[in-house]
């Protein structure tokens, strides 16, 4: 393995807010964004983190940003284009670090499903729709639906963020601007989608965050990556149960196996675990960028 996990940045004098994962430093017009190797499981960022999840995460959002024609938050890949702190860890930022034009933050996670999985097939079992939209009966878990559906969340600073209906998110934003992000995450998702299956991937669902500035709509914060998005491989896919996933599994499934309570400080991981998880995010970078990982 590469490196010890980094689990936290330290840049001082620099106001930072701290997400599951990222540390994101305000210097004015621009934010430095710090993608982190935490890890987070049932609300619960782990004790240890999987090294170099955080460059995997990084790595994947630059190429979704570059390929994808929308406009977006990302200015350069190099934290030292900011005036950082003379005894900032330049080397250990180098690679999960973004500086990102700073806007006004939508409050409202934009997501895409194609599949049926997570808490909408939950919801699904229970009432036979997901986020309120009437779906078909006889729907398997992890099957393909009929055609993508856009069920917004709200953004929670912990925990789950919160499934709402289309129309409480248009009292909650304005009619145009939900139309309009509405619009756009269903474009990004299919040309993902379509992209994501030449590499031998489903993109099963996705959640994309937007920001305003200057009135224009901005896609912000990390972008499908394993962290936001369900990726499967195709070679294993069969609806009618879970699916194998580019992500966080192994992680779920060994806590799953504890006694752990789910309410109290989670367990350490075991080295077996982290690099299990590290080695699937990496495949995950390799698959979509075509690319070998850098920091092996």
């Amino acid at each position: 393995m590469s490196s010890a996990a980094f689990v936290q940045s330290n840049l001082t004098g620099i106001p930072v807010k701290r997400g599951k994962v990222r540390d994101v430093y305000d210097f004015g017009d621009r934010l430095l964004f710090v993608a982190t190797d935490r890890i987070s499981a049932f609300d619960w960022i782990m004790p240890n983190g999987i090294p170099d999840k955080g460059r995997v995460l990084t790595g994947i959002s630059k190429m979704w940003f570059d390929r994808l024609e929308v406009s977006n938050h990302l200015l350069s890949m190099n934290p030292a284009d900011l005036d950082l702190p003379t005894d900032a860890p330049l080397d250990a930022l180098i690679g999960r670090s973004m500086v990102v034009r700073k806007t006004e933050v939508v409050p409202i996670e934009c997501v895409v499903r194609g599949y049926l999985s997570g808490s909408g097939w939950k919801e699904y079992r229970e009432q036979q729709t997901v986020c309120g939209i009437e779906l078909p009966a006889g729907l398997q878990e992890s099957a393909q639906l009929p055609e993508p559906i856009f069920t917004p969340a709200t953004k929670a600073e912990s925990g789950h963020d919160e499934n709402i209906p289309f129309k409480v998110m248009c009292d909650q934003v304005g009619n145009e601007l939900s139309e309009k992000l509405r619009s756009l995450s269903f474009e990004i998702y299919q040309k993902a989608a379509s992209f994501a299956q030449t590499k031998g991937i489903i993109l099963a669902d996705t959640k994309f965050e937007f920001g305003l500035l200057d009135g224009e709509i901005i896609l912000i914060d990390e972008v499908l990556t394993p962290d936001s998005s369900r990726f499967w491989p195709m070679d294993t896919y069969k609806p009618g149960g879970p699916q194998f996933s580019f992500d966080k599994q192994f992680v779920r499934d060994w806590l799953e196996s504890t006694d752990w309570d789910k309410n109290s400080e989670p367990p350490t991981l075991p080295e077996e675990i982290v690099t299990q998880t590290r080695a699937k995010y990496i495949e995950a970078y390799e698959l979509l960028t075509g690319e070998e990982f850098g920091w092996k």
